[in-house]
């Protein structure tokens, strides 16, 4: 499986750099369930979505909403377990990312993000 980079094209950084995407309906039913946490530099797309939850997580999470276009619609920084989430008007996929990805990188809605599998 590909690896998956997310960089914010709007301040020139990378927000992931070791990524993968749950796009059918198993992987994304799954997630990050039984994970113990995330390193720096992965996440995870998952794509179509709209909202998460992070019920039964032993982590939190920062989480980026994007467009269909790749544009960041709504931030939620260290979304902490069992709380849910909803990415808004035009939220078409997400990112689940370490704590302190949103802060480091300077991501803000608004921000135009580019994927690409590497």
């Amino acid at each position: 499986m590909a690896h998956l980079i997310a960089s914010n094209t709007t301040r020139g950084t990378t927000i992931l750099s070791d990524g993968w995407r749950a796009s059918n309906p198993w992987s994304r039913f799954v997630g990050l369930l039984g994970y113990a946490g995330l390193k720096p530099g992965e996440g995870l797309h998952i794509i179509p979505c709209s909202s998460v939850h992070t019920c039964f997580m032993r982590f939190s999470i920062d989480v980026v909403y994007l467009n269909r276009d790749g544009q960041v619609v709504k931030i939620v920084p260290a979304l902490k377990p069992f709380r849910f989430s909803i990415g808004g008007r035009g939220a078409r996929s997400v990112l689940e990312l370490p704590v302190g990805t949103i802060a480091a990188t300077g991501t803000q809605a608004g921000d135009q993000l580019a994927l690409s599998e590497g």
